[in-house]
């Protein structure tokens, strides 16, 4: 392999993590719309695009993506009870991104098997605290793309048609 093949193969890799993880803000930023809608917090689209747009920050941006519905609902209603819908809401939307969107837009995208996924953070995280689950999808994108191109190689080439 030669190191344009490896700039192929990576790059390719990465767009394809890139794409997933542009999918996955679009997918977490409408779930974030209809919640806030059936919540009735002032400003829904304002958060929901705000928290699209948060998602691709790990761990500090879905929490950042929070603040401003949860403050829209204290000062709309001036209780306790409708930001605490919010922060059941934002549990919802982690549970759902995490265990079902994540996993199944990197394995259509990326071709990362679920099972790696939701595995490989949670290893790399222990591993390595932080900087794991940060580079764990982009890795796994990597290292997977790599394994299709071996196995790519080792298929036999058929010469012309068999009968």
């Amino acid at each position: 392999m030669n190191v344009s093949e490896h700039f192929r193969v990576t790059g390719g890799a990465l767009k394809n993590w890139l794409i997933a993880q542009i999918q996955d803000s679009i997918a977490v930023g409408l779930l974030w719309l209809i919640g806030l809608y059936a919540l009735r917090v002032p400003w829904a689209p304002l958060w929901a695009g705000l928290a699209a747009v948060l998602q691709v920050v790990p761990h500090l941006g879905p929490v950042l993506g929070l603040i401003g519905p949860v403050l829209a609902a204290t000062l709309r209603w001036q209780d306790w009870e409708h930001p605490l819908y919010v922060l059941m809401l934002y549990a919802a939307i982690a549970v759902i991104d995490g265990f079902v969107l994540q996993p199944y837009i990197m394995k259509r995208n990326a071709r990362v098997p679920i099972w790696a996924s939701l595995l490989t953070p949670i290893v790399l995280g222990i591993l390595i605290p932080f900087w794991g689950v940060l580079l764990a999808p982009p890795l796994l994108a990597v290292v997977f793309a790599y394994k299709a191109w071996h196995e790519k190689q080792n298929l036999p080439v058929q010469s012309g048609p068999q009968n």
